[in-house]
């Protein structure tokens, strides 16, 4: 039996409280004081549902996007990946309906669709990357541009729409909740658990750390560098699919317009949680409450008037720079 890796990976650098990991939480809470004396009714019951359930798509998938890049990796695909998923999803639905009927096996066809193709495209990703010795950068550009040409031709340039019966069953996945709270909220929540304990409490989560703080020595240390590396994508295809899955019911669409843009708030999410964009360090949380801070950011402003809804990737954009300027200032300190 070969012996596991002799791996040396401080569990502080994911896990530990500092200025960086307290920052995004303290940012928050600031975030909903001043939406609470903008506005009242921001502390609504039903305007922080909103927040949260808005926060779940971009959420999950940022979990997935957390592994990516504390391998030192990235994926810009993750909004074209779930535009064609949705279309496949929709597509799916449909011509099951003929067969099974516009019931829960139509649905539960569509979900199990929904999952192979994430688990194939971060797939496709992982390996394109570690046996094609691609930078992560080029190979999820070039499949952002194929994922998102693929829905575009099974729409014909309009939308995929899904069978009005099937929506009826399956729109309670997105507008139902449990105990008060929506299932995307729930769905989010268990994701963020699940990642968490992967990521800070397994031997793989420790080997994401070791080969994003320095991939030589990890694989000095006999790592297999390139299968954990796949995995990672395959964890972000993972994701995509969850977030899809529960995206699909709130519209019952898809078209060349879905998931625009996800890619940069999953990015943002993960940065302003924390992570450090060159690797080697990050926290699951960290990547919840940027996700929240990002929501939460577009309600105050639509709530004020402040600023148009339509610059809210503006504002996003400047926030990852702020956060990537504050993490190099930070490690330059220590």
């Amino acid at each position: 039996m070969q012996p596991e890796p002799n791996v040396q990976v401080p569990a502080r650098r994911g896990a530990r409280f500092d200025v960086r990991t307290l920052g995004p939480l303290l940012g928050l809470i600031a975030l909903f004081v001043v939406g609470a004396l903008i506005n009242p009714v921001f502390l609504s019951p039903t305007n922080l549902f909103n927040v949260l359930t808005r926060s779940a798509f971009i959420g999950i998938i940022a979990v997935g996007a957390t592994f990516v890049i504390i391998t030192g990796g990235i994926d810009l695909s993750v909004g074209s990946m779930a535009a064609f998923i949705a279309g496949a999803m929709i597509i799916t639905m449909n011509a099951a309906v003929g067969t099974f009927g516009a019931g829960v096996v139509t649905v539960l066809i569509g979900v199990l669709a929904s999952l192979l193709l994430g688990l194939v495209a971060g797939l496709v990703n992982g390996l394109t990357i570690t046996r094609g010795r691609i930078a992560p950068f080029i190979v999820t550009l070039g499949t952002l541009g194929i994922y998102r040409s693929l829905v575009t031709y099974f729409a014909n340039g309009g939308t995929l729409s899904l069978d009005f019966a099937v929506r009826s069953v399956y729109g309670p996945v997105y507008s139902g909740s449990l105990l008060g709270v929506p299932y995307p909220i729930w769905v989010f929540a268990a994701v963020a658990v699940v990642g968490s304990v992967v990521l800070h409490r397994t031997r793989f989560g420790r080997y994401v750390y070791a080969i994003g703080s320095n991939e030589k020595v990890a694989r000095y240390s006999a790592i297999q560098v390139d299968r954990v590396q796949t995995l990672t994508y395959v964890l972000q295809g993972l994701c995509v699919s969850l977030a899809t899955i529960i995206y699909v019911p709130r519209l019952g669409s898809a078209s060349a317009s879905t998931g625009v843009l996800w890619e940069l708030e999953a990015i943002a999410a993960v940065i302003i949680g924390g992570t450090a964009l060159r690797g080697g360090s990050g926290h699951i949380w960290g990547t919840v409450v940027g996700a929240i801070m990002l929501s939460t950011i577009g309600n105050v402003l639509n709530l004020t008037g402040f600023i148009s809804e339509y610059l809210n990737g503006a504002v996003q954009g400047v926030i990852i720079i702020a956060a990537v300027l504050l993490q190099r200032r930070g490690g330059e300190s220590e």
